[in-house]
């Protein structure tokens, strides 16, 4: 059977009828759900909504992290035709009321208490204002199971109608309304059919090594699309998808669970990455000789040419390191797929080296999302590339490197913004991604930029950022960094070091500091961190050399603002933050 509507999983996972099709993480146990309560919970919060008098096209918000009621809930969304608008949890108070404004919800569910309080008094600025319920329960409001309650005390009523539901909704029509983060102004809110995602998600099917015996863990948002699609690939295989508490418990349920896979975004894996390298560096003697051997060993891992030494080598290696850090996770090989944004090539061939095999991918929310992937069943993890395009995305280089697709995948639209949805969508039906690409070995995608961020010197050279800011992050004493220089006669660099790399070194040649402000500022780390900058320059060409930097004693996050909820670059927010010290950079001879 393939997909062609969101709720068709709930009668595919009949197949593999289990106990845990999914978990939440409660304190230090789990909360299981079998295959039937996930089907008949989804059925009943279907009929609740369709009792409280929802029609075809009424929008229902879900506000709260990963959990199994997340599920249910989008489920049971779209068996009663209505239109999902997953919402995350950790917004700000103005981009809550701008979505839910704009989306006309009529029914919003928030997960915990934390997140109502802050959306609260939200809901009472709406224009129209939606009816409002918690998982958590809070005294006097509405609470999730009064839905079940409703919905099981009015199955009678409604079941023909969710049945005909699942025979006459068309592949075509919306399913959900997914508002994408953004680095700048406001959400867009892209309108995704069942035709969109679940041809992405069959499309994948093809390309899987796992299946119903397996289990996944989930810790990227399920409101961010691409989690989301990976997340009903795996589910229409039957496999159990168990939600973590946190991701500061990441490790600790990864090895609770025996977990066989997750999805990532780059960030994570690079801390990841980072751990790994921290732990070498505490140990002594010969094993920190052996320990770094295997480290530099497997950074060098070629999926698709290898002799047998080099094989023989990773095996001992295996032996000795990498086995070690599986049974720290799950105990067992792993599969890993990457996206959101460009990643280090060390670390994709460090963690396959492991056994813990990382496939990265490509793609938009405008299109559903994958646009190329790495393709476990076939082996093929091409490191520095995003794989191959999917067979149901057709696909194109404009004459500027900029990717250009079309095909299924392709969504309605921008809502209620047909003109922003016209300047995407070309008169042809090419959607403009605005990434900048190339084909290596004529099959292969590479992202080599966003064409909004490459900028021009006052040269006339181009700069590509995001290549630059990865060769300059494979340095340990780098944990972010934004390259900047557009109008000016050089590149530069803002950058937030690693401080306990900073602190180890400083330790170990006697360099005193009260706090990291002041360290930040001494000659001595500033020139150590210019080493770590030469060694990437010497790869780069003349124009893209980073000749400044700046060390800034800040975290970025999504929190504070610099990163997107994907943890990406928010340059113009950085660069607003920074503009007395991009200032400096540039005009450091200039008295004020």
């Amino acid at each position: 059977m393939k997909a062609s509507r969101i709720f068709d999983i709930l009668e595919e996972q009949k197949k593999y009828p289990k106990p845990d099709i999914l978990a939440n993480r409660v304190g230090d146990s789990w909360r299981r759900f079998s295959t039937q309560e996930y089907y008949d919970t989804a059925h009943t919060i279907a009929y609740a909504l369709l009792e409280m008098g929802l029609q075809k096209g009424d929008k229902v918000a879900t506000i709260m992290f990963n959990r199994a009621e997340w599920n249910f809930m989008d489920m049971g969304i779209t068996l009663a035709n209505l239109v999902h608008v997953p919402v995350y949890a950790t917004l700000n108070e103005n981009e809550y009321k701008y979505i839910l404004n704009h989306c006309d919800c009529k029914v919003v569910v928030v997960g915990l208490e934390a997140i109502f309080r802050r959306v609260e008094p939200i809901i009472h600025l709406l224009e129209q204002k939606p009816e409002v319920f918690t998982i958590d329960k809070i005294e006097g409001k509405r609470n999730y199971q009064e839905l079940i309650e409703m919905g099981n005390a009015y199955k009678s009523k409604w079941y023909d109608k969710v049945e005909e539901n699942k025979k006459t909704i068309a592949t075509e029509e919306i399913a959900t309304l997914i508002y994408t983060s953004g680095t700048t102004g406001n959400q867009k809110g892209v309108m995704l059919s069942h035709q969109n995602i679940c041809t992405n998600f069959t499309d994948l099917l093809d390309m899987q090594i796992l299946n119903h015996n397996h289990k996944l863990l989930s810790f990227l948002p399920l409101c961010h699309v691409y989690e989301r699609t990976v997340m009903y690939h795996y589910q229409f295989l039957g496999a159990s998808y168990y939600y973590a508490g946190g991701l500061g418990t990441i490790a600790k349920d990864i090895h609770d669970m025996k977990a066989d896979g997750f999805c990532a975004v780059p960030r994570v894996l690079e801390m990841m990455f980072d751990k790994l390298y921290s732990v070498g560096k505490d140990l002594k003697g010969i094993k920190k000789m052996l320990y770094f051997w295997a480290f530099r060993l497997g950074t060098k891992y070629d999926n698709d040419n290898q002799n047998w030494f080099y094989l023989l080598k990773v095996k001992v290696a295996d032996k000795l390191i990498y086995s070690k850090w599986r049974e720290k996770m799950s105990g067992k090989e792993m599969t890993v797929v990457s996206g959101g944004s460009a990643i280090q090539e060390r670390i994709v061939r460090l963690f396959s080296a492991a056994q813990i095999r990382v496939f990265e991918g490509y793609g938009l929310t405008e299109t559903s999302p994958v646009i190329a992937v790495n393709n476990p069943a076939k082996r093929i993890l091409k490191p520095g590339t995003v794989g191959d395009i999917m067979p149901s995305i057709e696909f194109k280089l404009a004459e500027d490197g900029e990717i250009l697709t079309k095909g299924k995948c392709l969504m309605l639209g921008y809502y209620k913004d047909p003109e922003y949805t016209k300047q995407v969508i070309d008169e042809e039906g090419w959607f403009h991604t605005g990434d900048i690409g190339k084909l290596v070995e004529g099959r292969f995608l590479k992202i080599t930029d966003r064409k909004k961020e490459i900028f021009k010197l006052s040269l006339g050279k181009y700069v590509a950022p995001q290549v630059i800011e990865n060769k300059l992050k494979e340095s340990t004493f780098i944990n972010n960094v934004m390259v900047i220089g557009e109008n000016e006669k050089f590149a530069s660099a803002i950058i937030v070091p690693d401080m306990n790399a900073l602190h180890f070194w400083c330790a170990k040649h006697r360099v005193h500091f009260q706090n990291n402000i002041e360290m930040i500022n001494l000659a001595e780390v500033n020139k150590r961190v210019q080493r770590e900058v030469d060694k990437i320059n010497v790869q780069l060409s003349e124009h893209e050399q980073i000749k400044r930097f700046r060390l800034v004693a800040d975290e970025w996050s999504p929190v504070s603002g610099e990163l997107s909820l994907t943890l990406k670059l928010k340059r113009a927010v950085i660069y607003k933050k920074y503009s007395a010290l991009c200032k400096e950079i540039y005009h450091y001879d200039m008295k004020v």
